[in-house]
């Protein structure tokens, strides 16, 4: 099967959209690979910037979602038949990535994704966006060194939005340790950038 590059194009419009994630799944389960494809086009650039969030590294990101659609008609079968498969994919994405990763280095980036609030302040006002950008890059240097499990917790639940329900489901762990490695993060990131522990490269 051919996926579309990263990040992927709008969903195809044709009677396969209508169907729900619950019917898709039971048909990649059932093994039909259009359905597959269907999932890939609705929920794949959800998962990739989640991934993208948790790696930084854009090379590896594409593996890994790659990795989570196509292990889908073995686990399929499994889903628990929610109206919405995406914090399940997610949780899928996040879990192969944890795997997978080969270090703290590479996740630098992972909350890049913050820089985007600098929007609040005027365009005309370089110097204090500038301020700004350098705020969130010393964040996502503190961020960088909290453990793996601690980091992608923060990212579903911080950066997601997810709950810490749906972060436990999407993790498959108890919503006490979500709560528990949540807590632990913002205390550190907190003792970290108030005692100017981390600070750019």
């Amino acid at each position: 099967m051919i996926f579309h590059p990263l990040p992927p194009g709008p969903a195809r419009v044709d009677e396969d959209v209508a169907r729900t994630d619950p019917e898709l799944l039971r048909g990649v389960a059932e093994g039909n690979l259009t359905y597959l494809g269907d999932l890939y086009d609705r929920h794949a650039l959800g998962v990739w910037r989640t991934v993208r969030r948790t790696l930084g590294d854009a090379a590896d990101v594409e593996d890994v979602v790659h990795a989570t659609f196509l292990g889908l008609p073995r686990i399929a079968a499994s889903y628990d038949g929610r109206l919405h498969c995406d914090d399940w994919l997610k949780g899928i994405a996040v879990r192969i990535a944890m795997r997978r990763d080969r270090g703290v280095g590479r996740f630098r980036r992972m909350v890049s994704s913050l820089a985007s609030v600098t929007s609040r302040w005027s365009s005309s006002d370089p110097e204090r966006s500038a301020i700004h950008r350098e705020d969130v890059a010393i964040l996502e240097h503190a961020v960088a060194m909290l453990s793996l499990k601690k980091r992608a917790v923060f990212v579903l639940v911080e950066l997601e939005g997810l709950t810490s329900e749906a972060a436990a489901n999407a993790l498959s762990i108890p919503a006490a340790t979500v709560r528990s490695r949540l807590f632990h993060a913002r205390r550190e990131l907190h003792t970290a950038l108030a005692d100017g522990h981390w600070t750019k490269n």
